[in-house]
């Protein structure tokens, strides 16, 4: 990366830093609300957050795909998208069941649904193929470091001024409010020209063989990625305190920041799928820790270790979409990305929920280990997503 990134790339980064702070006041509080006042377990949690992040795969795919027909407008989809999110995630402090939990995240991710590919697809435009990675590098960074002082935040509320969950949760209100002021006014939507020809038809084999299979493995490894709200009820379960699993949320994701924008970086220098082979496969390993985890100690450092491997391939895999994607498509194929990964949010949040509900918490994370080693295996296999591809063939 000779060039600097320009200004947009880092206005979207501070937009996700806002909004995560606003999100991450309040996700990691989701398993302490279930689990201490709601009495909910591993599977409803498992119920919820593979709902919430399928509910709005269809809604994420139509929005990409619809900003891409009226010749790259997105800015209002992604502003919609913020809006919608942060005025939903504060009333989580009024419910009292688990369902008005479901609901209530299933109408922050239609917020997601809206604003994703739209916004993913506006950071690749922003810049040339040689500097997508250490954009979403960055991108990604900002988002997780907008976690850890959302995280923070949370525990010094809890700390200094009270121990009302529900009063935290609300007080997300103000970030999220600052997110959506800072798309909105300082995002700039760039000059577009209406499409001369139509978009192909929405069809799984007009795609491509290279999309197909990189889309195919990222929904697979679907399975392998279980939200980070797990480890805060494992925690739980091993007796931390909701401090302490702040602090732990914050770390965790302080671990992302770091290795998603030296990722990002890297990926612009050598294979984008060498980086992803080596995040799945380390992160493989990364579950086998938290399996043998039984002391708060051992939790915090298998917890540390998973969020380096994490971060990794954060911003690869959306490189990776975009080198794949035909030009004037970028909303159509990040859609394609976020529906199918969507989908098979619900059967892996339940499955593993399920395992975890009725074996053990070892063996659900021993389950979603061997799924991501799978994937990592699959990448080195012939025949599968290789080096980026030029940019001229795609179009």
């Amino acid at each position: 990366m000779n060039q600097p990134l320009p200004r947009a790339v880092w206005v979207f980064g501070l937009v996700s830093f806002f909004n995560d702070f606003a999100s991450d006041m309040v996700v990691p509080l989701i398993p302490i609300l279930l689990a201490g006042v709601l009495s909910a377990g591993p599977l409803e949690l498992g119920l919820i957050e593979g709902t919430a992040e399928a509910v709005a795969s269809f809604l994420k795919l139509w929005a990409g795909r619809k900003t891409d027909k009226i010749g790259g407008r997105r800015k209002a989809f992604a502003v919609a998208g913020y809006a919608l999110s942060n005025a939903a995630r504060p009333l989580l402090a009024l419910a009292g069941h688990w369902a008005t939990v479901l609901v209530l995240r299933s109408v922050d991710r239609v917020g997601k649904g809206l604003r994703s590919a739209p916004r993913d697809a506006m950071v690749a435009d922003a810049v040339g193929m040689d500097m997508r990675g250490a954009a979403f590098g960055v991108q990604r960074a900002f988002d997780n470091a907008g976690a850890v002082l959302g995280a923070l935040a949370a525990a010094a509320v809890l700390f200094w001024l009270t121990d009302n969950v529900a009063l935290v949760v609300a007080l997300s209100a103000v970030p999220g409010f600052i997110a959506v002021l800072v798309f909105a006014f300082g995002v700039r939507e760039p000059t577009t020209i209406p499409r001369e020809t139509p978009l192909p038809a929405l069809r799984w084999d007009v795609l491509g063989g290279a999309m197909q299979r990189i889309l195919a493995t990222l929904c697979v490894f679907t399975f392998a990625r279980v939200s980070d709200t797990f480890i805060v009820l494992y925690g739980y379960q091993l007796g931390l305190g909701s401090i302490e699993l702040l602090l732990m949320w914050a770390a965790l994701n302080l671990m992302k920041a770091c290795s998603s924008f030296l990722g990002g970086i890297w990926s612009d220098r050598i294979a984008r799928h060498h980086l992803l082979v080596l995040s799945w496969a380390t992160w493989a390993f990364g579950f086998l820790l938290l399996c043998k985890s039984a002391t708060g100690p051992e939790l915090w450092l298998a917890t540390l270790y998973v969020g380096v491997c994490a971060g990794l391939g954060e911003g690869v895999e959306r490189a990776l979409i975009r080198d794949h994607s035909r030009a004037g498509e970028a909303g159509t194929a990040y859609g394609w990305y976020y529906c199918l990964t969507g989908f098979a949010a619900i059967p892996a949040g339940l499955a593993f929920g399920a395992i975890w509900h009725w074996q053990s918490a070892a063996m659900a994370f021993s389950f979603a280990g061997a799924v991501a080693a799978l994937c990592a295996l699959s990448l080195v296999v012939p025949g599968q997503p290789g080096p980026s591809v030029p940019e001229q063939v795609l179009k």
